[in-house]
């Protein structure tokens, strides 16, 4: 029966005389190893070249035994890579024209990213370059020798006209600009599909493009493994750009703004003035590259000729460190994995989702190497 006062529970070995004391509570405290990262000082030119070539490395093995899993020997892809960039001039030729354009993507996006500006609108910027160049060709802007000079300010007009706006939303209301230069590509596509379905549609064709350039708005050839003046213009931009990161007082004052910001601005320099002259700077590089593509490689402008050069911009701008010569280097060799890809999807049937992963396992080799070469990692005991 039970009482108004609530009964005591008595154990068994309390019952006995045997008082129980509780044993304490284990700790859930667990050690473990948390791994901690250090930026790395002066890393030696040796020791970043042998990393790299261990990146390269691990990347041809990884290649080799995937494509041999599809019928493809390694001394076969070893022919087909030498057959594709050194067997001939004219080979030697085709890997320079798809170098061309890759490194005017590149120059594009390390200008905005020297400048602490991620402009991920290359693709929207390439557009507008070549719709306002055609502007010039289609409605017979300037006179005949002055036509293709006259096309490639307008081009640049267009791709700095591009870039203006996330750049001044950025500024004045602080708004992504990873977000407004993505979402302006799909304008400008946008419109781009318009004019070739609507009122610029080559007239004698189902295809959606634009009639073909006159002979004298498209670049001429260089007289040598049938070369466009792209190569000459983008290695002229190259060279600039080099110089002017490298020797002159705006590439000291740019640096010293994207790394800090504050202390630039503390001692006179005007972090504003110079940022928003990178940000257009990037678009009219984008925009030439467009006019460069669709007057030295389409000569006309089709609903695609800009595809895949934003990733592939960023790509070799981040591999090539934002540094005008890293990038030359860099798009010299994502020119030879295209072709090579190319060439193994049409004489040895390799899927193109293979050839593919085979190209994104090389970079993405190379960029784990930079994240080493730039990272020390330890590991300290947390609890």
């Amino acid at each position: 029966m039970s009482s108004g006062n609530a009964t005591e529970q008595i154990t068994p070995l309390e019952g006995a005389g045997i008082r129980s004391e509780t044993a304490p509570a284990p700790s859930r405290h667990k050690l473990r190893l948390v791994p901690l990262l250090e930026v790395r000082q002066n890393v030696p030119e040796t020791q970043r070249l042998a990393c790299y070539a261990a990146s390269l490395a691990v990347a041809a093995a990884i290649s080799f035994a995937l494509l041999a899993l599809s019928g493809v020997a390694p001394s076969d892809v070893m022919r087909e890579i030498a057959t594709v960039a050194f067997s001939s001039p004219r080979a030697l030729g085709s890997v320079l024209a798809q170098t061309a354009p890759l490194v005017m993507a590149g120059l594009a996006t390390a200008i905005a990213f020297r400048s602490n500006f991620w402009n991920i609108g290359l693709e929207g910027q390439m557009i507008l370059g070549a719709i306002f160049a055609s502007v010039v060709a289609i409605y017979d802007v300037g006179p005949e020798p002055a036509r293709l000079v006259l096309m490639a300010v307008a081009a640049m007009a267009g791709g700095m006209l591009w870039v203006s706006v996330p750049a001044m939303l950025k500024q004045r209301l602080g708004v992504s600009e990873v977000i407004t230069t993505l979402l302006l590509n799909y304008v400008a596509f946008n419109l781009l599909l318009h004019l070739l379905y609507g009122p610029w549609k080559d007239p004698v064709s189902s295809f959606p493009h634009t009639e073909q350039y006159e002979a004298f708005e498209r670049l001429p050839l260089l007289g040598w493994l049938n070369l466009t003046w792209t190569l000459p213009l983008a290695a002229l931009l190259a060279g600039l750009l080099w110089w002017l990161l490298s020797y002159s007082r705006i590439g000291y004052l740019l640096d010293m703004t994207s790394s800090n910001r504050e202390m630039a601005r503390a001692v006179g320099v005007p972090v504003a003035g110079l940022t928003v002259a990178a940000i257009l700077a990037s678009g009219a590089v984008g925009g030439l590259t467009g006019f460069s593509i669709a007057a030295g490689v389409e000569f006309r402008m089709t609903q695609d000729f800009f595809a895949g050069y934003l990733f592939s911009g960023v790509l070799i701008a981040f591999l090539g460190r934002n540094h005008p010569a890293g990038v030359v280097i860099v798009a010299f060799f994502m020119a030879i994995l295209l072709l090579v890809g190319q060439s193994l999807q049409i004489f040895f049937q390799v899927p193109s989702a293979l050839v593919q992963l085979v190209q994104a396992i090389f970079i993405i080799c190379v960029a784990a190497s930079e994240f080493f070469l730039t990272y020390r990692m330890h590991w300290r005991a947390a609890t």
